[in-house]
Order: C-alpha cells, then sequence, then structure tokens
C-alpha cells in the first residue's frame, strides 16, 4: 500500500477530508495533494499528521537478529 493511500484512508476512517488534514498540519490543500500524487510526503509530516490526527505512527527496521530500529510518535 503507497504512503498516500494509508493517508486517505485513514482520513476517511477517522470521518475528515484530505484537505481539512492538510489545513491541520499547516499546508495548502493544494500542495498537499500534489505531494500525495508525486508520493512525497516526508517522515516529518507523518510524524506531524499523526499528532494531529491522535494516532500513533511507526516506521520500523527489523534486523535478522530480530533487534528493531523504531521511528516514530505516541
Amino acid at each position: 500500500m503507497k504512503t498516500s493511500d494509508m493517508i486517505r484512508q485513514l482520513c476517511e476512517q477517522m470521518n475528515i477530508s484530505v484537505s481539512e488534514l492538510a489545513r491541520r498540519i499547516g499546508q495548502s490543500p493544494q500542495n498537499f495533494g500534489k505531494k500525495l500524487k508525486r508520493e512525497t510526503i516526508t517522515l516529518e509530516e507523518l510524524k506531524a499528521i499523526a499528532e494531529v490526527m491522535d494516532v500513533k505512527f511507526e516506521q520500523t527496521f527489523i534486523l535478522s537478529d530480530g533487534k528493531e530500529i523504531k521511528i516514530g510518535s505516541e
């Protein structure tokens, strides 16, 4: 699943529009829409989305020995 699809699904689940999400993270709906189309959402933007939506976000590398390197927000 693409990042843009995940964001759209999150918006749908949380009953807000993608345009409203853009405004909540301080971006214009037009600019944010272009980023979704190009798949150029940054890690910082994903963290901001999680914060304004009050959800947890994790990005993890899992090494062959089972150790994890996580980037996330709570």
